[in-house]
């Protein structure tokens, strides 16, 4: 998004097209529109038919406008929970014919009054409709604190939750969230930033005047205002203009907050494609990485400079141990792609002057006809020997010192690097050879995020919600520090080898937010201090070959301020297979996601 939409809510709007032009005018995108007269209550029981219309027609605006340019607002007056019964039929009545008038003129989405304390019949009557509504969206208006209470205990989010859960979390339910002039805690602002907030109301009341007259927020506001905008949200100006020059001082002032942002860094951009965007992990012995793939990998500008260090610092402690060795040094790099880790071995043997021979080992034939393409124009020739075929069928005529491997998944473990290397392990020379990483070592912590819930439940099945996915997560907060759950070191002297795991877990929740499932990361020790890591705490500054790993959880959980959340993780393996199972226990009980690896597992 290169500009920012603004727009401008209406609290009464007698001719349309004139609302329109205003918005033109002072440079904003959109109008929100009451749908009706907001003093034009309707009363439904006992009445006859009237003949009167009950709003304008749909010929005042063109439909392009209205299916584009508008936002609708339902009445303010609609009270789904009030003690009077006929204020709660004539509610619903209300509520009924307004989403079918914006489904009528196409409006895309409509503003919900806000909600009370009690709202479970509010959430009921709103679900009703966005079941039957033909995909007009339900924006909630949520404000940041509340306004007749706002040191009140009970948090707005709370109300949301409650409203969005009542509503299964439907894809069609949205936040319009209302930014007060008293800000909450940044830990309640950030647990926002994980919300499907569809729009920002700025009324201009919290604007501050600066020394030139003109509006601005204070900067608690700026800062909370430029976190949103990396999250594709529009906001909506209300309330009468208090600065001179109308609105389009705060059109402007806005574009300009917008523009100020803090740019992206050059892996921040790459990623940014792939924000909250599930891809299914990689399968790394049935499948062939396209060219393509490949070239995105190599782009990573830690990666093989960490590797370089890595094979370097073995090198050096190689000739320490051996002292003058005429024969070069076995070096043998599994999985050897496009040649980036061969690159990387060649340059450490140049740094520190000592002589190595390659063996570029990869099964995809593709990759293999780069390799050989490489080895002749790079002069390769004496020093790398190209070899297709499958690590586990390969058998090298001499013993290998270092084994070098980038087969690492999200997890760690995830793309069968222990299986792979355990079969490869017999290259080394058994008392002196060295694997490259040494050890790797797997993380989880439990997430919010109600936009990858949405991502997983659009495929409508059980199966997607047992699956693992790889995702750059954009809109999601972390409600606990990572925890440890196992480890994988290479080479593996266990007979025999077993490379199932389990891992119970406790996390403590700081505030009552909502569990829609876990992030999974690794951080690997490739030799000696040399790390590479998506970890958050030792996470490689700029790397951007992986992302985490999302464990879904098919219902999502409230979790109550200083409550637990229990997860019991297990890694399984089979004769053909490796699958992961997942289980939350607390604070409530859930099924076990991917029995037998029923949905989804790694082919052996």
């Amino acid at each position: 998004m290169q500009e920012l939409r603004v727009g401008r809510i209406f609290s009464c709007a007698t001719n349309a097209q004139q609302c329109i032009d205003v918005v033109s005018r002072n440079e904003m995108y959109f109008a929100v529109l009451p749908l009706v007269h907001p003093r034009a209550r309707r009363e439904f029981s006992g009445r006859t038919e009237r003949s009167e219309p009950f709003t304008r027609s749909d010929l005042t605006l063109p439909s392009n406008i209205w299916s584009s340019n508008v936002i609708g607002s339902l009445s303010p007056w609609l009270n789904f929970d009030s003690p009077c019964h006929k204020v709660r039929m004539d509610s619903e009545q209300a509520l009924k014919q307004e989403m079918a008038w914006a489904h009528h003129i196409s409006c895309p989405a409509v503003i919900a009054p806000p909600p009370g304390r009690s709202c479970n019949n509010y959430a009921r009557c709103l679900y009703s409709q966005i079941a039957a509504s033909g995909g007009t969206s339900i924006y909630v208006h949520m404000p940041l604190t509340w306004k007749d209470d706002p040191d009140s205990d009970k948090d707005p989010w709370e109300t949301w939750n409650s409203v969005r859960m009542l509503c299964e979390h439907h894809f069609c339910l949205f936040v319009a969230l209302e930014v007060t002039s008293d800000l909450p805690t940044d830990e309640t602002l950030t647990q926002w930033l994980c919300e499907p907030v569809k729009l920002l109301i700025l009324p201009t009341s919290i604007f501050l005047t600066n020394t030139s007259g003109f509006p601005v927020l204070s900067k608690r506001h700026q800062n909370f205002l430029r976190s949103f905008f990396w999250y594709n949200v529009e906001v909506a100006v209300s309330g009468r203009p208090r600065h001179e020059g109308g609105l389009l001082v705060y059109s402007q002032y806005l574009q300009h907050l917008f523009s100020s942002r803090t740019p992206l860094s050059d892996s921040e951009r790459f990623e940014q494609p792939y924000w909250d965007f599930l891809q299914i992990p990689l399968q790394p012995l049935a499948d062939n990485l396209e060219s393509q793939t490949y070239e995105v990998f190599e782009k990573d500008p830690v990666k093989y400079v960490n590797y370089e260090q890595a094979v370097y610092l073995a090198l050096i402690d190689l000739q320490a141990n051996f002292g003058f060795r005429q024969d070069p040094f076995i070096v043998m790099v599994v999985g050897a792609g496009r040649g980036p880790l061969v690159r990387a071995s060649l340059r450490a043997s140049e740094r520190a002057n000592i002589a190595i021979f390659v063996y570029a080992l990869d099964k995809n034939p593709n990759a293999v006809v780069t390799l050989r393409n490489m080895r002749v124009t790079e002069n390769w020739a004496d020093r790398v020997e190209v070899v297709q075929s499958d690590m586990r069928d390969f058998s090298p005529p001499v013993k290998a010192d270092i084994l070098v491997s980038e087969l690492l998944g999200s997890f760690g473990d995830n793309e069968l690097s222990p299986e792979c290397l355990d079969g490869a392990q017999r290259f080394l020379r058994p008392d002196t050879g060295i694997s490259i990483p040494v050890s790797y070592t797997s993380w989880i912590a439990p997430i919010s995020s109600s936009k990858l819930h949405q991502e997983v439940k659009a495929y409508n099945d059980v199966k997607h919600f047992e699956t693992t996915y790889v995702v750059k997560m954009h809109t999601h907060k972390v409600l606990s520090d990572a925890q440890e759950c196992w480890t994988f070191s290479h080479p593996n002297r266990e007979v025999p080898i077993d490379n199932s795991r389990q891992s119970r877990h406790r996390f403590q929740v700081k505030r009552s937010s909502c569990l829609h499932g876990f992030a999974g990361y690794f951080d690997a020790l490739l030799y000696a201090d040399v790390h590479i890591s998506i970890y958050p705490e030792t996470f490689s500054t700029g790397m951007f070959s992986w992302f985490p790993l999302f464990f879904p959880i098919r219902t999502p959980m409230f979790v109550g301020k200083g409550e637990e959340i229990e997860l019991q993780l297990s890694r399984c393996v089979g004769d053909k297979k490796v699958w992961y199972e997942w289980a939350v226990v607390a604070p409530s009980v859930g099924p076990v996601n991917n029995v037998n690896g029923r949905s989804f597992s790694i082919g052996l």
